[in-house]
Formats: C-alpha cells, sequence, structure tokens
C-alpha cells in the first residue's frame, strides 16, 4: 500500500515547515503549506476559537484537493489535529469541529523539540515549559486518536534521514514486504 498522505507534526520551531517540500520534492509528490501561517500573516495571531476552526478547515479542504490530484504521498505541514493542540495550548480546550474531524493522514511524524526554538515573529511558545507542554499535547492528540505516527529527531540531514526512513519502512509494512 503507498501512502496517500504524511503529516509532519508538531511544536512549532521544530523543522515542519523547512522539511515538508524536501519530502514533497523527494517524492515528487505534492506539498500541503502550513495554512495557519498564511492566516496569520494576513490577519495577525489574536485567535479566536472560530479562527482555529476556520484554519482547520481550509487546510483541510487543501489537503483534499491535494490528494485528489493524484501526486502522492502529500507531504502536509501540519492539519487540523495541530491546529486541535493550538487550541488546547491557546484556551485550555477545543472546539467540537476537532471531535468529529476525521480526514487523519495514513502517517504522522511527530517532530521532537530537540531543536533551538527560534523566534520568527509569530511564534509563541519558546520557554522550555511551553515547548515541553506542546509536545506533550501533540503526543496525546496523536495516542487518542489512534493514529500512525513515529517521532522524528536530530539536526540537520539526520533529522531528513529519520523522517526518510520512518516513511519508507511504513509503506514497506504496509504493502507486507
Amino acid at each position: 500500500m503507498k501512502l496517500r498522505s504524511i503529516c509532519l507534526h508538531g511544536p512549532e520551531s521544530t523543522g515542519k515547515s523547512t522539511m515538508a517540500p524536501e519530502l514533497a520534492r523527494h517524492f515528487g509528490s505534492a506539498c500541503v503549506v502550513e495554512y495557519g501561517r498564511t492566516y496569520t500573516e494576513a490577519f495577525g495571531t489574536n485567535w479566536t476559537m472560530a479562527d482555529l476552526v476556520a484554519i482547520a478547515q481550509a487546510h483541510d479542504a487543501q489537503t483534499r484537493q491535494a490528494i485528489a490530484s493524484g501526486r502522492t504521498p502529500v507531504i502536509l505541514d501540519t492539519d487540523p489535529l495541530m491546529t486541535e493542540v493550538w487550541a488546547e495550548m491557546l484556551f485550555g480546550r477545543h472546539d467540537p469541529w476537532f471531535d468529529s474531524w476525521n480526514g487523519f493522514a495514513d502517517l504522522y511524524l511527530l517532530f521532537d523539540i530537540d531543536l533551538p526554538w527560534v523566534d520568527d515573529g509569530t511564534r509563541m511558545f519558546g520557554t522550555p515549559e511551553k515547548r515541553q507542554r506542546f509536545y506533550d499535547l501533540s503526543m496525546e492528540v496523536l495516542e487518542r486518536r489512534g493514529v500512525r505516527w513515529t517521532m522524528v529527531s536530530g539536526e540537520g540531514e539526520q533529522r531528513y534521514l529519520t523522517a526518510l526512513r520512518a516513511i519508507l519502512g511504513t509503506e514497506k509494512s504496509l504493502s507486507g514486504a
């Protein structure tokens, strides 16, 4: 079985947005960029819960369109599960819409917080305690939803190769090889 979608998941400043297009190039596939960043750059960071639901819904629509294009595996720079984690970080709760969403990726790569946090003007959770909480919530949502996931850690080329091995190993195990 070939993976149709792979989601890069985890706290901010862990390399997801850098790696997503690299993986898409490797596979000759589509990449869905983080819609939350696009939204934030247009409207700022004073989000409401309704903003987070709108971000998640727009990202989901873009993902469905990319998968329909047939250029798979589509590499997703986050998805609504990650937006749900943002809601938990910001508001201590999430909208019921997130519980009803089920357009999960075939594989989630949870990015470790082993890289230095970089303030780019839109990031918010840079203290070690907040990064750990963000990471823990990121892992918890994957576990609670029962999706297939693996952790990605390391720096530079090592991080990329870890992600690539996870993807190829998952495809191999799904095909029964």
